[in-house]
């Protein structure tokens, strides 16, 4: 059996292989397969990233046995967001058969001005994801509904994609009810609410910069044809489905369910559920429409609804736009997602089990003094470990356990690193394709990271800010010693 002793420690060549290989890789599969690149490339790039840092694992004397325990509890870790992304699969699925995300696109198309469209996405899903404390439902349900609004608007999907991650991670960041805004200051050791306190100083001007941008964006829009357009959707939408308020009952109780905290995975399990049940009592002529003749009514509805669920809808209702807006949902659509996600887990556990990426962070942070420089390499750090690891929890974890003293030892209150881990780890998390936020947010609103990370203003604005911050000093909170401490010190000076 190997002993500890015979384990080396990597060196930061050995830590750099698998990592700049990757990135080289990946590069590659962008360059060669373009939007295709989540659909296998990148994948395989992951695993043969995993076997390069397996191979200088096992040189360094390392067992596969260990690397392959590594692996499984890495791939373990992910399982949630994996069964979420399930089950959001069938919410879209059934909501889309039950005229639920219709009916919401319906009165998108009534109510949005197509000058302000934009802000008003990042606004609406802001006020929602800080009700319900998350990204991914806000994303599923109402981001799924804004990208409806904005083909029918003949908006940017890309743009609309940014303006929707953007408010939903606003209001995820700053609601007390989200996880990651928990597991921050529970891994720096401050109070929540003290936490969401410091981090406005940076989120409130970051999240108006970019509603002044989606402002600007919006009146820069062609807007000539959108009236017209509005109109033939909503007269398709009104012709295929029976639309009314009463259709947004899957929704409510899905937010009412997350405002009581049930966790994501039942809640929107029950919200797919309700959707398929509401298919079969309001829209009867779509669900029988879709049934193979050769099977009697009530057989055919059991399957339609049946296949919704695991397989996703399809509409022909004349207009090519709408049919590739509506004809989706269903598990089978984010299998592929969750290819990605284990292959991502995979080369991210063998990476941590074999030392390699504490080796690299190691690096990153040597020579860090000031503040300006332990805040950067912070968000930095939690920026690679989204990278690397494909998961925003690692990302907020791994750098708050490391550089906890690191903070303390510089005389830096730890709401700074708590803040530094959201601004760093929270919101860059949706900007790679292969993390799982970046990938769920793909998955549901269909448009590539890669596309709207140019317009996803808050999250790309609000670390940038941050460091800034931190070099000049701007809300750097210091350590300040008890009263009793700094008297004791005065009379032993005297």
């Amino acid at each position: 059996m190997t002993s500890q002793q015979e384990i080396k420690q990597p060196s930061l060549l050995d830590a750099l292989i698998p990592i700049v290989s990757l990135v080289l890789m990946m590069g590659t599969a962008v360059y060669l397969f373009s939007d295709n690149s989540s659909f296998g490339p990148n994948q395989i790039a992951l695993l043969i990233g995993t076997g390069l840092a397996a191979i200088i694992g096992m040189k360094n004397g390392h067992r596969w046995k260990d690397i392959e325990a590594g692996i499984i509890q890495g791939i373990s870790v992910s399982l949630g967001a994996c069964l979420i992304l399930l089950a959001v699969g069938s919410l879209i699925g059934t909501w889309m058969l039950a005229g639920t995300v219709p009916t919401l696109i319906y009165y998108g198309l009534e109510l949005l001005n197509p000058s302000m469209f934009y802000a008003a996405s990042c606004l609406i899903c802001a006020v929602v994801a800080m009700s319900i404390g998350s990204s991914w439902t806000t994303a599923a349900t109402v981001g799924v509904a804004l990208m409806g609004v904005a083909a029918g608007m003949d908006m940017s999907a890309a743009i609309t994609a940014g303006a929707v991650v953007s408010g939903a991670y606003f209001g995820d960041k700053i609601s007390p009810l989200s996880e990651t805004t928990n597991l921050a200051p529970a891994v720096a050791g401050v109070d929540l609410f003290e936490h969401i306190r410091y981090m406005l100083w940076t989120t409130i001007p970051s999240f108006i910069i970019a509603l002044i941008l989606f402002v600007i964006l919006g009146f820069s829009a062609s807007t000539e044809q959108s009236a017209a357009k509005i109109q033939e959707m909503q007269l398709l939408l009104e012709n295929t489905f029976n639309l009314n308020l009463f259709m947004l009952v899957p929704l409510v109780v899905l937010l009412t369910l997350a405002v009581r905290k049930m966790p994501a995975f039942p809640a929107v399990a029950i919200g797919a559920l309700l959707g398929g049940a509401w298919a079969i009592i309001f829209q009867t002529d779509v669900v029988l429409g879709m049934k193979d003749g050769a099977d009697s009514d009530v057989v055919g509805t059991v399957k339609v609804v049946w296949t919704a669920l695991f397989d996703g809808v399809s509409f022909d209702t004349g207009d090519g736009t709408l049919d590739s807006l509506l004809s989706r949902g269903g598990m089978s659509s984010m299998l592929n997602t969750i290819w990605l996600i284990i292959c991502a887990m995979s080369f991210g556990a063998v990476l941590e089990r074999v030392g390699l990426l504490n080796r690299a962070v190691s690096a990153i942070l040597h020579g860090a003094k000031t503040a300006g420089a332990m805040v950067t390499r912070t968000i930095f750090t939690c920026i690679g470990t989204n990278l690397i690891t494909a998961d925003q929890y690692m990302a907020i974890v791994m750098p708050g356990r490391m550089y906890k003293q690191e903070f303390e030892k510089r005389g830096l209150n730890q709401l700074n690193l708590s803040r530094s881990l959201e601004d760093g780890g929270t919101l860059t998390s949706p900007l790679i394709p292969w993390n799982t936020c970046g990938a769920y947010m793909h998955g549901v609103l269909m448009v590539h990271p890669f596309e709207y990370i140019f317009y996803a203003f808050f999250n790309v604005i609000n670390p940038i800010l941050a460091m800034i911050y931190a070099y000049f000093g701007i809300k750097i909170l210091r350590i300040t010693p008890p009263e009793s401490v700094v008297e004791s010190s005065v009379s032993s000076a005297k």
